[in-house]
């Protein structure tokens, strides 16, 4: 008999994934746990293991293709079930998904996957499953019937026109550009020729998607107030550079970040409303009493923010060791759910590269955010003397439904504290 296995929801929200790799392929043995394809979702790339022992019948979807949550994902032909007990399984309501724990090596996911109920099975058969590899099929476009008839107006075959749409639907801007650019329609045997375009189309990644949905979740929901302040770090910048080789040479690597890390977490235990959300179907406030600071990191994929947690509690240097480690997996594309759960406070490090200050949205339902800018030389006035001096800038976005202008300032405040006087970190 036939067991359908589905796309598992695999939490945080995820609801579609893209093919990125089939690990198996049609007439293949497989094992339980053993990896069967590579998907992206919007929060990890992670390998997706099989549930049940068996041979591939019917793989589906192609390597590039989103797909839903509780899709199907392939079919395994297994042994040992047939006839009326097959039919009559297969005649059965497919249970609910139910939760089976999960612990493979390998896997980008530890923890639980969603899997299709024991009752989704087909009985065996070789229908849907042809003798001609998937990628010799003529393709047959996504499309809907109004699209469908502007082609056969315009003389296009819509089978050749590259979709722009969601899951590669084609568009009727799709069809008009095909046609305007004098495409060959009907080649035996020839692909579709193209002349330069004066545009280029590159698919949204699944975290560019996410992103673009959390920026526009965040600012519909939450009133966005941003202050500015800078903050003279010499002090700080002294008692780096008096232990950076020491941590250099033991492999760990001693960053501003590490400090800023630790100050915002101090601060941010004496005004625990800056670490909490809003819960407005219950009507009351959500203080955190664990302080998780995510840490906003730049990949080629878009932002990532990968989550140190009880930063509080730990010192400086496993908060560096940490940021390091993050940071590598978060490029690496090798960050697990667990790396971007639960953060309460979000740290973002734009001045690395470029910017003094900035307005950095909410990563909601966060109740605020720290942009920190580029370190700068200025003239600082101490003690009526005129120095050079190391200036920090700083920009906090707060949620003004949860944060008032005065406790912003009073957390600023402290928070610029610690930083003024590091060493009062190591004493906490």
């Amino acid at each position: 008999m036939r067991y359908i296995f589905k796309f598992p929801d695999i939490g945080e929200g995820i609801s579609e994934g893209k093919i990125l790799k089939w690990y198996v392929s049609k007439g293949q043995s497989i094992k339980s746990g053993e990896a069967v394809v590579k998907m992206e979702t919007d929060k990890v790339v992670t390998d997706i293991p099989s549930p049940r022992d068996g041979m591939v019948a019917t793989l589906y979807g192609r390597e590039g293709e989103v797909i839903k949550v509780e899709d199907p994902l392939l079919e395994i032909e297994i042994e040992g079930v047939a006839g009326e007990d097959a039919q009559k399984l297969a005649r059965e309501k497919p249970a609910r998904p139910r939760e089976e724990p999960i612990d493979e090596k390998g896997f980008g996911v530890v923890g639980t996957l969603d899997v299709a109920g024991d009752a989704a099975f087909l009985p065996s058969s070789g229908e849907g499953m042809p003798e001609t590899a998937p990628d010799t099929v003529a393709r047959k476009a996504l499309a809907t019937p109004v699209a469908r008839a502007m082609a056969r107006d315009l003389g296009v075959d819509i089978n050749r026109v590259p979709g722009s749409g969601p899951g590669g639907r084609v568009m009727k801007e799709d069809i008009r550009r095909f046609a305007e650019i004098g495409t060959a329609v009907g080649v035996p045997g020839g692909g579709p020729v193209e002349a330069a375009a004066p545009v280029e189309y590159q698919p949204l990644s699944q975290i560019r998607k996410t992103i673009a949905r959390n920026m526009v979740r965040s600012k519909q929901s939450a009133a966005h107030m941003t202050l500015f302040e800078t903050v003279e770090i010499s002090r700080l910048i002294s008692l780096r550079s008096a232990h950076k080789e020491r941590f250099q040479r033991e492999g760990v690597r001693l960053t501003y970040l590490s400090f800023i890390f630790k100050a915002t977490a101090l601060a941010l235990r004496s005004h625990p409303v800056m670490n909490s959300e809003m819960d407005l179907e219950h009507g009351r406030l959500v203080l955190k009493r664990s302080i998780h600071l995510g840490l906003a990191v730049d990949t080629e994929e878009g932002l990532v923010v990968p989550v140190i947690r009880d930063v509080d509690r730990i010192s400086i240097r496993a908060i560096a060791e940490k940021i390091v480690e993050l940071a590598e997996k978060a490029r690496e594309r090798t960050l697990s759910l667990p790396d971007l759960k639960d953060a309460t406070f979000t740290v973002t490090n734009y001045g690395s590269i470029a910017g003094i200050f900035g307005s950095p949205v909410i990563n909601y339902p966060q109740a605020a955010i720290l942009g920190v800018g580029r370190i700068m030389k200025a003239p600082v006035v101490e003690s009526d003397s005129v120095k050079v001096g190391h200036l920090l800038p700083l920009s906090l976005a707060v949620d003004h439904r949860i944060v008032d202008g005065g406790e912003a300032a009073r957390f600023m405040l402290r928070l610029m504290e610690y930083l003024q006087d590091p060493a009062a970190m190591l004493l906490i």
